[in-house]
C-alpha cells in the first residue's frame, strides 16, 4: 500500500500548522515549525495568495494528514458522511476521529497516529474481546478496547502508557491502570482539535 515516508515535520511546514505528528516532538522547541514557519522548498517563503480552489485543497490536505489517510480511503470516508444526517462536514471529522488507530492515539497509548497504526497492526489491542489489526475500522458507543494480555508486558506498551501525559478526551473512559478503555459517546465538533474549516472540504467535492 502506498505511503508518505518523508519527513512528518516537513508537512506541518507545508501546511503552516502543527498537525502533531511527531508525538512529543512537537511539544518541544526542537519542532521543525517552530523554527521554519515557511513553508518547504527553494521558492516555500515566496509562496503568493492561494486561488479559492488551491485553499479548498489545502484544508483537504490538512485534515488527510492529521489523520494519516490517503485520497482512495479519505473519500470513502467522504462519501459516507455525505449520506449521513446532519452537516457532512462534520460528520466527516466524526467519522475521522473514531478510527482505531485515532482513538489509541486519543487513549494516550501511543505518541502519534503513526505510532498508533502500527500498533494496532501489529495485533497488541483487543476490540469487545476479540482481536483487532485494522487501524481504519470504526468505533461504536459501547465498545471497548484493551491492551491485549500478552502485549501487557512489553516495555514499549507499558512505557507508553505509563508515561503518557494526554488526558483522553470525555467521549473515552479510559483506566490505565488495567489498560482499557471504553467509548461512552460520540466525539461533537467542539472535542475535535483541529482548526480547519471542514465547509471547503464539502464546496471542494461538491464541484
Amino acid at each position: 500500500m502506498a505511503r508518505y515516508t518523508g519527513p512528518s515535520c516537513r508537512i506541518c511546514r507545508r501546511e503552516g500548522q502543527k498537525l502533531y505528528l511527531k508525538g512529543d516532538r512537537c511539544y518541544s522547541d526542537k519542532c521543525a515549525l517552530n523554527r521554519r514557519q515557511t513553508a518547504p522548498g527553494q521558492h516555500g517563503a515566496k509562496r503568493g495568495k492561494l486561488s479559492g480552489y488551491g485553499t479548498q485543497l489545502r484544508e483537504k490536505q490538512k485534515v488527510k494528514r492529521f489523520y494519516g489517510v490517503l485520497e482512495t480511503q479519505f473519500r470513502s470516508t467522504y462519501d459516507r458522511a455525505e449520506k449521513m444526517s446532519g452537516i457532512t462536514g462534520e460528520n466527516l471529522l466524526q467519522l475521522l476521529e473514531l478510527r482505531f488507530d485515532n482513538i489509541v492515539y486519543r487513549l494516550g497509548f501511543a505518541n502519534s497516529r503513526k505510532e498508533a497504526r502500527q500498533l494496532v497492526r501489529h495485533g497488541h489491542f483487543n476490540l469487545n474481546g476479540h482481536k483487532a489489526n485494522i487501524p481504519s475500522m470504526t468505533i461504536s458507543v459501547g465498545d471497548v478496547i484493551t491492551v491485549k494480555e500478552t502485549s501487557r508486558s512489553s516495555v514499549k506498551i507499558k512505557s507508553l502508557v505509563e508515561n503518557s501525559t494526554r488526558v483522553a478526551p470525555k467521549w473515552l473512559d479510559v483506566n490505565l491502570e488495567s489498560m482499557s478503555a471504553k467509548m461512552v459517546a460520540n466525539p461533537t465538533r467542539e472535542d475535535i482539535d483541529l482548526e480547519v474549516a471542514e465547509h471547503l472540504i464539502v464546496e471542494l467535492y461538491s464541484k
